[in-house]
């Protein structure tokens, strides 16, 4: 099992590898990375020396789309669900510009928290339609606060790979049910499901070996693809579909 996780782990950091193109602007590098946006583009990053370090940025991409999109972030709850999602992963947010400074020797590190943040920002926001009224996180925690299901908002977990992933929702062990880790996805698609895959196949071997995993999937705006929940079911984790979220009530308020 450890070597199946080894070579899991080797072939994805060849691909991130692989498939990441430099350009230099001016005094910046820009980093175009494999991870899709919401409009199928590659992310792209921004890096610079500063001060025997480096600053890496997302130029106010990710705000700003959304912004663009009519998905403002004006609101209390918007800035501080908005607030936990950068503060997990050390990233900051200087006038709308996604940002954290890294060393020569976690270099590595921060460009991966900066993406994930990126990436966790766009799904936790983003709304299909404008006229939609809350986000998926917030349906998800008020069905939970419902159900009297005790959760840690946002935790985050150390991989071992080195890399840090961040969970919605991790509700503690009890005396009849083991831990549990929630993860909700807003827009379940082959990328998001990559990503949730990943994260927990990476992270599970430092929880322990009870715990179990859940993927809550948005499927408000249409059914979601067998092809998706085949892709998390195979690494561990629980897919449930929005619409079935009773049928796991029982035992996540176990």
């Amino acid at each position: 099992m450890i070597e199946d996780i080894r070579r899991q782990l080797d072939a994805y950091h060849a691909w991130l590898r692989d498939k990441s193109v430099l350009r230099q602007i001016n005094q910046w590098v820009e980093i175009t990375t494999p991870y899709l946006d919401r409009h199928n583009d590659y992310l792209q990053i921004y890096a610079k020396p500063v001060n025997g370090g480096y600053l890496l940025t997302d130029d106010g991409y990710t705000i700003d789309d959304l912004e663009q999109s009519g998905c403002g972030l004006e609101t209390g709850k918007r800035q501080e669900l908005l607030q936990m999602t950068v503060n997990g992963f050390g990233v900051q947010v200087q006038d709308k510009i996604l940002q954290v400074k890294a060393s020569a020797d976690n270099f590595a590190i921060r460009k991966h928290n900066l993406i994930q943040t990126m990436l966790a920002v766009n799904d936790m926001f983003y709304l299909a339609e404008p006229r939609i009224a809350s986000l998926f996180l917030e349906d998800v925690a008020s069905w939970l606060d419902g159900c009297e299901i005790r959760y840690i908002s946002r935790a985050k977990f150390s991989g071992s790979s080195g890399y840090d992933y961040l969970f919605d929702f991790v509700i503690p062990k009890s005396r009849t049910a083991p831990e549990r880790v929630v993860h909700a996805i807003n827009r379940p698609g082959r990328q998001s499901a990559q990503k949730m895959a990943f994260s927990w196949h990476d992270t599970r071997t430092g929880r322990a070996p009870a715990t179990r995993a859940y993927s809550i999937l948005n499927d408000s705006e249409g059914a979601v693809s067998q092809h998706v929940i085949a892709a998390i079911g195979s690494y561990g984790v629980k897919p449930v579909p929005w619409s079935e979220r009773e049928s796991v009530r029982a035992e996540l308020a176990a």
